[in-house]
């Protein structure tokens, strides 16, 4: 089993909705307001006058089998429109009950 975690821009709600019904995700949590900035290029997203923008993200535990799927559907997503933004990080979950 293990974890993904997904940061995205407000704009990619939709897209995100989708990609998970498509790949029969069903379990996950989602932060519809979530405030940083990419380590690399991204912009800050505060939802401020200065930074209107805003990010959500969505945590998802699935099988390690489908992990690639939905990292390259993430990565779909991004070339779509790289500068909107989307990442995602995987790590193992050691146990679940």
């Amino acid at each position: 089993m293990k974890a993904v975690y997904i940061v995205f821009n407000q704009a990619n709600t939709e897209r995100i909705k989708y990609m998970l019904d498509r790949l029969s995700i069903r379990g996950y949590s989602w932060w519809a307001e979530v405030q940083g900035q990419g380590s690399v290029d991204g912009e800050p997203r505060f939802g401020t006058h200065t930074w209107p923008e805003m990010n959500s993200a969505v945590l998802t535990m699935v099988p390690e089998e489908k992990v690639q799927q939905l990292l390259d559907t993430v990565k779909k997503i991004d070339d779509i429109n790289h500068e909107i933004g989307i990442r995602a990080f995987v790590w193992n979950i050691e146990a679940s009950y």
